[in-house]
This record gives C-alpha cells, structure tokens and sequence, in this order.
C-alpha cells in the first residue's frame, strides 16, 4: 500500500497553503461508492503513515476537520448491518493513528456516538484478531477520557476484555499475543476511574488477573513476553488503588503470589531501584503499588497555634521510676590515659541529665545508681578543640529555652566532636540491596506471625511503661536538637523509627538526632525510618549515617563517624494524609534504612543525619571566640531580637580597630565595605553551621590575612537564624511552623522576628549608605554533592525561560560571577558548574532573592554544602567531614579577600558594580549559558522574573559625611547597629 503517495506528493499536500487536505476530505466526505471510500482511505493511511514521518501530518489532518468526517463515517457505516470489514479496518487503524494528536478526540468520539459502535465490533469480532486488533487500539484512546472510561465501563466493556484476556498458550500467534496486550492496556485506561475499578473488584476480576499473570510467568521462561506481563501488573496497581481492591487482592492472597513470583527466579529480575533516577531529581516520578489499607502516620497536629506551642506534653519532664537523675555541676573529671572505660559507667553516663531548673535553677551531684558519686572519664580534647569547653556548655545550656524545656545533655555535644584525621569514602552501593530491603518489609505482610510490633519509645505515650525483657533497645532524643518520635521493634534486631514533624508543622520529617542503648556487640540490626518524605535522598548515592560511641569517646576516639551499610532509600507502602501532603491525596512517604554493627557491649550511641551543631554549642563557641580578641580587632556581639521561645539570636560585628585616631585612618575605617553573612535559617542543615564556625575562626585568628580581611571589611554576621527550630530538633521551620527562608519579603515582627529584624537592619544599612558589598546566606544542600553557590543574574534567568527579551537590551554587569569563580579556584570542595544563577519565582520570598531585588546587593548568594561529599576535586569519592566544611568557610574568607584585589575603589564607594579588566581572567562569559545548573531550571510555564533592571537609584556612595565628628569612640559606634540611637532611625526606615 505504501507506494500510492510519493514522498514529494506528501509534501506538497501538507505543505502551508497548500489545499491538498481540504480536497482529499472533501472527496471521502462525498465520496459515493465504497471503493473510492476504501481508496482515500488507504491514502490518508499512507499520508499519515508515523513510520513515514508522518506527524506533522497528522496535525494538519486533525486541524482540517478530519477527526470529525471519520468519526461520522464510522457511524453512519454503522447504521447499515452488516459493516464493512475493510472499511471498518481502514476507519479505526487512521483512528488509532489521529486520536492521541487530537487534544479533543475524547469528546468527539463521545459526542459522534462512536463509543458504542467501536464496542460492539469488538463484542462481535473476539476471533477476527486483524480487525479486532484497532477497535482494540481505538477503545484504548477512547479510554483517555474519563468520562469515555465511565461510559464504556457501564456498557460492558470490561465483560468483554475479559473474554479476550487469557492465559499463556504456546498456539498464540504473535497477533493473537499482541491483541492480548492490547486488550490488558485497554482495560488499564478502562480502570483508572474509581467507578470502573469498583465493578472490575465486584465482579472478581482481580482474582483473575493474578491467576493470568502467574500462568503468563510460569511459562515465559524466556522473556519474550514481559511487556504482557508487565501491564498485567499494572491492571492489578490500578484495582489496588482504592481500598476495595485493597482488600480483594489480600483476600486473593495477592502478596504471596506476587512475592513468590518474584523470588522464584533471582536472575529474572532486576532491581527496582532509585539508583536508575536522576540523582538530583526533585518530582515523584511515580507510584508504587499500595498493597494493603494506607497507614497514616501521626503526625503533630496543625491547629497548634502561636499561643499554644506544647506539641511535646509536660510529661516528657517526669522522669522515669527506675531512672536516677545524673546531676552535672558535681560531676568530678579526670583522665585516663590507658584509654580504657569501665562499662557501667558508660551506661550510666550515655545520658547526662540537667535538673529540671535547667533555665538558671540549681543543679545537684552526679550519682550512680547505689547514691555515690560517680566518677566521668572526660577524653584530653582540650588541644584539639580550643573553643570547645564541656563545663562551659552546659552553663549554656541552662540558659536554652526549648519548647518540651529538655532536661538531658547529649554526651557528644557535652564533650565535642574531634573531626577525623582519616578520610571517609563514599560508600559504594551494592547492587540488589534495594531489592532485598522491599523483600524484607513484604515478608512481614506474609508472615506476620513472625513481626513482633513491640513499642520501645514513644514520646506520645511517656506514662506507659514498656516491657523490657532486656532484649530490646533502649532509644531516647530528648535533649537539645534530638529527633525521634516513636521506635517499634518489628524483628529481634529490626526497628522502625518515627520521626518528630517540626513543631506547629505536619511534614518536614528529614533531621534526626537520637540515642541508642542495651545492645549487642557483633550483631547486625537493622533501623528503618519510614517517614521521610523526600523522594530521593543522597543515602542512595554513597551519603551514611552518622555515629558517635560514648565508648569509644571514653576510649580516646570522641568522633562523629560514617557508619551504616546496606544503605537505601525507597518508597514504601505507609500513606500520607491529606494534611500532611499539603492537600494532596496518595502521597506515599519513603524509608531510610540501614545496617549497623555495634562493637561494644553496654556501648551508647547516638546517630544522627549530620553532624549536629546546637545552639547552646554556638553561644559556647561565641563565648571561647570573644576571648580570642586581641588589639587589633573590633568584635562585639549583641542580640539582634528574641525569638518566639524566648532565646536571644546573636548579631556579631567583626573588622579591624583603626591603626590610631588620625583622620586618614578614621577614613579608611569608616570606608570599608560591608560583607553580611547569616546561616542556619534551616535548622536540619547543620553543616551550614560547620562552615560559619571555619568562617569565624579565621576572622579571629591572628594570621597575617586574617588581618587584612578585616582591614578590607565590615563583618555583619548572624550565625543562626533559626535557634527556636534548632534548639527543637525542626528540620527546615521556627516555632511558627513555617520556612523562615520564605518570609522575607514581607516578614512579621511576631511571628518571624529574626527575619524582621535582620531585613531591618539590611534596609538601615542600604538607607545609611553602607549597602552591603556581599551578601551571603549560608544552607546545606540533601540532593547535590559539593559546594557551590545560587545567585542572581537578570540576562541569566531571561535565556534559561527563552523570554522574547532581547538580552542586549539588559544592562547588567558580571560581578556576580567573580566570588564563585574565586572560590573555584581555592577551595577543593567547591563546583562552578554546579552554581546557578537563575531566578526561579518559586525563590522570590528568599533571601538571596529579597537581597538582591530590594536592597540592591549585585552579589547576593546561597551557599549550598552537600551533606554527602564530593564527586570532583581534591576531594572527589570521599563523604564531607566538619574539617572540609570549616576549611570551606575559611576559604570563602580568603576569596573575599582576592575580591578586594579584582574591586575597583569606585565600586567600594557605588556598589553598582563595574570590573576592572583585570577581572576578565576571571570571567569567560561566552559559558554563561553552559554553567547554569540543570536542577535550578525556571519552569517553563513560570513568567520570567525581573525582566527590568537592577535599580540602584537608591543607594548613596559610600562617602565621608563632613558632619560627623572624627572621635574615634563615635566611628566604633557606627558598627553597631544595635545600638539605641541606629534603631531608633531604623525604625524610620521601616
């Protein structure tokens, strides 16, 4: 047949203007006899032929009415029994062919009446597999449409797929089997409405598909016939998917066929793992079957309001009977350079536990069990973590307000973390592990005799007293930062954990801190999370869980190290309510789980998702900081507000002290240009934190560039933005149950204070005429490895949206790129072509975004540090330790100041920047467009942001006022902006 239209007489007809279609149409709408009919036809087949490039085609086929004459022909063919066979096969193949290209062909074959006539061929055709096969195809795209699927349900078309599907037959001719499929994905798009799956359940369909599907498996023993196979088990997911089918599919016994038949033969099967996803990948791209009734994990409930902020009930305060209380201001410290530990005390001592007049209250002694003092073996870390004071800490702590007003200290925030001297690989996924994993949890379905369900720790339900036959773990997070909600010992050495939501939240189930007691050494126990909700995860990709020994600390080994193996992280089949999933219905929540052996008996030990960093560790930090102040540098710190639970938010001012009072140096002091840092927004992004410190460390150090970085800048820092949410073991929100990091553009005073504030001061700073040279908020990042930066660029976000803007037409100049392109250059932890410069809309309300926009700060960035590691560089195949995060943040210094050096004088005055040449070293812009990062794409159908240019109308250059005197007590006042007559002129501003 393809050889009744030449390839230049197929152009001609589609070409544009062309009336070549119109004619063809117009013929077979007049056409008299039925082989002119059959004649057009088979042309238009060959015309639109997809093999012969034919799409576009088909478009100008639908657009000329086409879809519409065929489906009146078929009709009206109809009418007059019996139809043509040809006819009929001609109609339906150019229908399977035009019906996906036509956007409205659902409702016109409904509206035409060609449901039925379709159906009824099919009804009277089961043997005819040459005609039977399109009808087939067309009832298919018929089934697109909902309502067509809900027609064609009540019309009896399941009934009649059903007679059609059968089991395996070594007699099937390879048409017969492709009918077979055909009819399978038919009724697939029949039963994805509700209704329609309901009257397939009712009339025990699903039985019968798992007794199809098990005969189609047992006798493909060469793999021909997957694709049937496969679309068998989608017909059953669809049935699964309400809770009727739910139950016909465990009544059917369905977990068992499907699991046996899916470990009868290990070498047919291949892993169903998110290892085949894009690493970065932020969207669900699908389902797995939910197997059984949804379980809905309970989450903390959203209608706690501001003046209610109590998730966690008082009873968390009342210890237990059999707990003695280990007081802290008595405990007697010495040394034991043996390095051995006595077991009993470190059991007694996994949990250090402050009285409950934690926020300035008195403390008693530390006493054992039989009343006397007990004796801590505290590890020699004094050398290697200056800032680092166990006593000092917990003087900190006692003034940390948390919501459930915590009583225990974490032993290894007491004693602080040694970072260690050897590098830790990434680990290396091991293949099947997924698989054995999803094995494992459906067992438990099957044989649930076997599932023990034993409740061991539940922070809902402190008043119960759990049995404990000495066989199970001990688990606990109630101390600062801490995270687990509720543990479940499903196995002997199995347990699933429930994490905390942030407070006044119902999602965010990411951060987790907590404590491990009572195990066994050399036994493998396995601990699953099963209430993550991201859809991918880095544990996928090498990331493991971190570990800290009481033991081994005691021993001299106080690290936080990477453990864990037979790592993964998967869907499972627990649901999400409504609620939780933001409105959304049908969202599944995913399970971390990993493998640890523990290497001593009576050991305590905490694990955690990162390296934690508190906020009784940050004041500590700060405190040991001050005292490193020399001379010659200017630090104050103040409190920039209070937050809603009641803690200071620390504001710190870091630069030089003028070499003397002389006016010349009064200038040079009071000209420097301002860098504003801040951090922690997130609280769950610890590492964060980790960089700030190396940032701080270094402007204090007394190094030769240390000083000539303060010299060069004015530090405006706040190192947390966020201590309510760290303080509570939140994940990414304050006490207010929302992201803090999307409320700046129009943050409140109350319920948002730290952002209020900290935008205040940027806008008196900006009106003040000290608009901020760098603006640098510091996060962590969970999907991407590295270190690297976001920015804002007006021509970038234009060619990432393919905006009808003219980029020539957009005066911006490339500052923005010279920061990140130092710090490539420096830091081995950092990735250029990971950086974005794009604007997404759905980043408005950042600060970043708000920064650059609102306050006029050209180099406004997030820098973003994996929580994995590396995978270029120096560092490349090894996961992130605190010494590569505290070396990244002293390297952002040291890129500042090479900043300096490529920083004309007159853009230290004017922060409308314009480089010198020297900067072109620096900058290829020819790549721009090849470096934007792929994951920080702007949608597509999102407007495109800023198409109009940076305003810095508004800034004044940054020179001498002649009416302030030139005392140099008034210049050190002009670096506190919290001082009382600067707030008294902010609040003017705002």
């Amino acid at each position: 047949m393809y050889g009744l239209v030449s390839e230049k007489t197929r152009k001609e007809v589609t070409s544009k203007g062309s009336g070549g279609m119109e004619v063809i149409l117009s013929s077979l709408e007049n056409a008299q006899d039925l082989q002119t009919t059959l004649n057009i036809l088979a042309i238009l087949n060959e015309l639109i032929c997809v093999c012969l490039g034919g799409g576009r085609r088909t478009g100008v086929f639908v657009s000329k009415g086409g879809t519409a004459i065929l489906l009146q022909m078929l009709v009206s063919s109809s009418k007059n029994p019996p139809a043509n066979e040809e006819l009929m096969l001609h109609i339906h193949t150019l229908l399977v062919k035009v019906g996906p290209k036509d956007r409205k062909f659902g409702v016109k074959s409904r509206l035409n009446g060609a449901l039925n006539v379709t159906l009824n061929l099919v009804k009277h055709n089961l043997q005819n597999h040459k005609l039977l096969l399109p009808c087939l195809q067309v009832l298919r795209v018929y089934s697109s449409n909902l309502v067509n699927a809900v027609s064609l349900g009540k019309s009896g078309a399941l009934e009649i797929m059903f007679e059609i599907i059968g089991p395996f037959s070594k007699k099937s001719t390879t048409l017969m089997k492709y009918v077979v499929l055909t009819s399978i994905t038919a009724v697939l798009c029949v039963c994805s409405s509700g209704m329609n799956a309901r009257r397939a359940v009712d009339r025990g369909y699903l039985p019968t598909l798992l007794s199809i599907y098990q005969d189609w498996h047992r006798h493909d023993t060469r793999h021909r016939h997957v694709v049937i196979r496969k679309s068998i088990l989608a017909c059953i997911k669809n049935l699964t998917n309400i809770k009727l089918g739910r139950k016909a599919f465990i009544d059917a016994n369905g977990m068992r066929i499907l699991y046996n038949t899916s470990t009868s033969d290990e070498n047919e099967a291949t892993e169903v793992d998110t290892e085949n996803e894009t690493e970065y990948e932020d969207d669900e791209t699908g389902h797995k079957t939910q197997l059984h009734r949804p379980i809905i994990i309970p989450t903390t409930p959203s209608s706690l309001g501001a003046q209610n902020r109590r998730p966690l009930r008082e009873d968390l305060l009342t210890p237990k009977p059999d707990e003695s209380p280990l007081e802290l201001d008595s405990i007697s410290i010495s040394k034991r350079p043996e390095g051995t530990a006595d077991h009993d005390l470190v059991c007694s001592l996994g949990r250090l536990v402050v009285d409950a007049g934690v926020n300035g209250g008195s403390v008693d002694g530390l006493q054992d069990e039989g009343g006397e003092q007990a004796v801590l073996e505290v590890p020699d870390t004094a050398a290697l973590l200056p800032l680092h004071d166990p006593d000092l800490y917990l003087e900190m702590v006692k003034s940390t307000r948390s919501v459930p007003a915590y009583t225990e200290v974490a032993y290894p925030d007491y004693f602080g973390h040694v970072a260690l001297n050897l590098r830790e690989p990434i680990l290396e996924r091991v293949y099947g592990v997924q698989r054995t994993k999803i094995f494992q949890d459906i067992e438990r379905l099957i044989h649930s005799s076997d599932i023990l369900d034993k409740v061991v720790y539940d922070l809902d339900n402190q008043r119960s007293v759990f049995i404990d036959n000495g066989e199970s773990l001990k688990f606990n997070s109630k101390f600062e930062s801490g995270n687990l909600r509720k543990a479940i010992q499903v196995r002997k050495f199995e347990y699933d954990l429930i994490l905390n939501s942030d407070i006044n939240s119902n999602h965010y189930h990411q951060w987790f801190y907590f404590e491990v007691s009572n195990m066994r050494p050399g036994v493998r126990y396995r601990f699953n999370i099963i209430n993550c909700e991201k859809s991918n995860s880095q544990f996928n990709y090498g990331m493991q869980v971190l570990m800290y020994s009481v033991q081994d600390a005691i021993n001299g080994s106080p690290h936080w190290v990477r453990t864990g193996s037979d790592i993964c992280y998967y869907k499972n089949h627990f649901s999400r309510s409504s609620i939780a999933a933001g409105g959304q219905k049908g969202k599944s929540y995913f399970t971390l789980t990993f493998t640890v052996t523990f290497q001593h008996k009576d050991d305590v030990c905490y694990f955690a998702y990162h390296y934690p960093y508190t906020y009784s560790m940050l004041k500590m930090h700060l405190q040991k900081l001050s005292a490193l102040r020399t001379a010659q540098i200017y630090y104050r710190q103040d409190d920039l507000c209070e937050t809603l639970g009641g803690n200071s938010c620390p504001l710190l001012t870091i630069t030089a002290m003028p070499e003397s009072s002389s006016n010349d140096h009064i200038s040079q002091f009071r000209s420097r240009p301002v860098v504003f840092l801040s951090a922690r927004v997130h609280p769950g992004e610890t590492n964060s934190s980790w960089v700030m410190k190396g940032t701080l460390e270094f402007l204090m150090s007394c190094s030769p560039q240390a000083q000539s970085l303060r010299e060069s800048y004015i530090f405006k820092i706040i190192p947390m933005l966020n201590p309510d949410g760290v303080i509570n073991g939140n994940h990414r929100c304050s006490l207010s149950g929302e992201d803090l990091n999307r409320q700046w553009q129009s943050p409140n005073a109350e319920l948002h204070p730290t952002i209020y504030h900290a935008k205040s001061l940027l806008q008196y700073l900006r009106a003040t005429g000290r608009t901020p040279l760098v603006f640098c908020d510091y996060h962590g990042h969970s999907r991407k490895k590295n270190v690297f930066m976001y920015g804002c660029s007006i021509k970038e976000t234009v060619w990432q949206t393919n905006a009808n803007t003219s980029t020539c037409d957009l005066q911006e100049d490339l500052g923005y790129r010279t920061l990140p392109k130092l710090l490539s250059q420096m830091a081995p932890v950092f990735s250029l072509s990971s950086c974005s410069f794009v604007v997404e809309r759905s980043k408005e309300a950042t600060a970043r975004v708000v920064v650059w926009r609102e306050i006029g700060v050209q180099r406004s960035y997030t820098m973003e540090s994996t929580l994995c590691g590396c995978d270029q560089g120096k560092y490349k195949g090894l996961q992130i330790g605190t010494s590569e995060l505290e070396e990244m943040g002293a390297q952002f210094c040291l890129a500042l100041l090479r900043l300096r050096r490529y920083t004309s004088p007159l853009e230290l005055q004017n922060h409308n920047s314009h480089l010198l040449d020297t900067e072109n070293d620096l900058i290829d812009t020819r790549g721009i467009p090849n470096i934007t990062s792929p994951t920080t794409y702007v949608l597509e159908e999102d407007e495109p942001a800023f198409l109009e240019e940076v305003d810095y109308s508004a800034e004044s250059n940054d020179e001498n006022d002649p009416d302030l005197e030139p005392d140099l007590q008034d210049n050190l006042a002009l670096l506190d902006p919290s001082s009382d007559s600067e707030f008294s002129r902010q609040d003017s501003v705002n």
